[in-house]
């Protein structure tokens, strides 16, 4: 009897002195893509995933990146026509052809040329004339790119494809599941300001997410709003900081795939709410090219989305506006210019 009080004495003192592996916040970061990224996980071993993370971005670059002359992308669009690609490549188009069909083509991955014309793409040409836009738009239309398999094939030669508006997007999806392999279930992934968030932060509360007052020329950052973001990918696209002038007139980078021009509307900023990133990245941008109202009607139709639009009002003020299921994890600056839908 003393025997066995003794070994139950002794294991509730072994019981005692073990402590619970400690939750710690890792941060990981460093430069990809031309911009910088951005990774925060909770860990119970303290294992640094900064190689792993590194290695996976070099690998989507050697996929996606336009600026690498030997990436996949970059042989298929020197290719004639067929080319073999990979999963990456895969996915992405994938992602486009779904976002192309639902926006009506408003997405089209095959406006590389006249981006490149207007001298936000890979190759800068700055040629923008209007008889050379022109010739250029025969080549716009992703129906005439098409996936067998692991080969993709295009119907005319100088076709080309440019998926920088849906890659950072892929990107933070690809390292939210490479944590999510080694057992990471709470973590924030930005790169280049998208976002996709899981679990809580060490504060034990959801991620919480500041979305930039869409104004030029701002000396620091002022935030309009703040998103908790709960098991959600996030993404924002805008006009205000990426344009050039040219002959006294500001240029968009968002170019109409329809019209080969950049546009012009009160649309300042567009932030998308999705499951994953890839969709929302590219969403935004599509909203960013048809404008408020068309905006509206597109993510009306679409339940798996929700958003945030920031715009200009008749008298140049801020006004923003809601989805609904957004309307509880959000909180703005001021209350004042709220809209929901």
């Amino acid at each position: 009897m003393k025997k066995i009080f003794y070994t139950a004495f002794l294991l509730s003192l072994l019981s005692c002195g073990e402590q619970a592996p400690k939750k710690q916040k890792m941060v990981v970061d460093g430069h990809a893509q031309g911009t910088t990224y951005n990774i925060v996980y909770i860990s119970e071993d303290g294992i640094d995933y900064q190689r792993a993370i590194d290695s996976t971005l070099i690998e989507i670059d050697n996929s996606l990146s336009t600026y690498q002359k030997r990436s996949i992308i970059s042989k298929f669009n020197q290719a004639d026509s067929i080319f073999e690609v990979d999963q990456m490549f895969t996915d992405v188009f994938n992602i486009s052809k779904k976002v192309f069909e639902i926006s009506e083509g408003a997405f089209d991955p095959t406006i590389a040329p006249i981006v490149n014309a207007w001298g936000f793409g890979f190759e800068n040409l700055h040629a923008t004339d209007s008889v050379t836009i022109d010739s250029l738009r025969m080549f716009v239309d992703f129906t005439k790119i098409a996936m067998n398999e692991n080969n993709v094939i295009k119907e005319k030669k100088g076709m080309m494809l440019d998926f920088n508006a849906v890659a950072q997007g892929y990107s933070v999806d690809v390292l939210a599941d490479l944590l999510e392999t080694r057992g990471i279930n709470n973590y924030l992934v930005e790169v280049g300001g998208e976002l996709k968030a899981k679990g809580l932060n060490l504060n034990g509360t959801f991620w919480r997410i500041g979305i930039d007052k869409p104004l030029e020329n701002l000396v620091e950052r002022e935030l309009e709003a703040i998103v908790n973001l709960e098991n959600k990918a996030l993404a924002t696209s805008g006009n205000y900081r990426k344009f050039y002038e040219k002959n006294g007139m500001k240029h968009s980078h968002t170019i109409n795939p329809k019209t080969g021009y950049p546009v012009n509307h009160n649309l300042l900023s567009a932030t998308v709410i999705s499951d994953n990133c890839g969709e929302a990245d590219a969403f935004a941008t599509v909203f960013m090219v048809v404008g408020l109202e068309d905006a509206k009607e597109i993510i009306s139709k679409n339940k798996n989305l929700e958003a945030l639009f920031i715009y200009s009002n008749e008298n140049g003020h801020l006004q923003t506006f809601i989805t609904d299921g957004l309307s509880n994890s959000i909180k703005l600056k001021s209350n004042k210019n709220r809209r929901n839908y």
